[in-house]
């Protein structure tokens, strides 16, 4: 069995609703479902968190798929691949540091400093020094893995799932028995729409490939991060 894993397409980060697609979200999903159908890519299931992006994403891929008339089965949605709240983890994190480097790095924008940031947080979260946030770093951890054992269950056929960076990071960390210091760096590796393929094994999942953008090789303007 084999899945394939997406990160959506960017997203509206700076806008009053980060959870919807921008203009060069939905052209690197699009261009993904081309790449997909052009290449053959039959799949048995698809399964979404139930963020609005993933829809997002996998409608334009469905797109994509139509345009080339050709079919794909109905998307089930899990839960367990919703993203962290991350405007709890930033906010948290902000609050309780304003003076860090990365927050006030942050006040002065940048994608370097949303990097930086980012990584800052994340690191403060996984140590369980954010107060106030919905769900612990351990907490979104089990409940990924939870997902990624219902994924493997399916023991069979090819899965196409759409979800966020944090989720495919904490499920990559999982199968690669890493320390948390490699989620973090593999979250913020991970760029928009970018593939990565796992495989159900017998002792679970096992990670194949990492963030390919196949579909966008002779667009670098389309490789994006936030």
């Amino acid at each position: 069995m084999s899945l394939l894993l997406v990160r959506h397409g960017q997203a509206s980060a700076g806008s009053a609703d980060y959870d919807q697609l921008s203009d060069r979200g939905r052209e690197q999903c699009l261009r993904l479902g081309q790449w997909l159908a052009s290449t053959g890519h039959e799949f048995d299931a698809i399964v979404t968190g139930n963020m609005r992006r993933h829809r997002q994403s996998l409608e334009a891929i469905q797109s994509a798929y139509a345009q080339a008339n050709l079919e794909l089965p109905e998307a089930e949605v899990d839960h367990g691949l919703d993203e962290f709240d991350h405007h709890a983890v930033f906010d948290g994190f902000a609050q309780k540091h304003p003076s860090h480097p990365a927050v006030l790095g942050r006040q002065a924008g940048g994608l370097m400093a949303l990097g930086a940031m980012i990584h800052a947080a994340l690191s403060a979260w996984s140590e369980d020094s954010i107060e106030g946030v919905p769900e612990r770093w351990s907490e979104f951890g089990t409940r990924v893995v939870g997902a990624g054992d219902r994924l493997a269950a399916r023991k069979t056929g090819n899965v196409l799932v759409l979800t966020s960076g944090g989720v495919i990071s904490r499920m990559a960390q999982a199968s690669l028995g890493s320390p948390d210091r490699s989620a973090i760096d593999l979250n913020l590796s991970l760029r928009n729409s970018g593939l990565c393929e796992f495989h159900a094994r017998p002792y679970g999942l096992a990670l194949g490939s990492w963030n390919a953008l196949p579909h966008l090789h002779d667009r670098r303007d389309l490789w994006t991060y936030y």
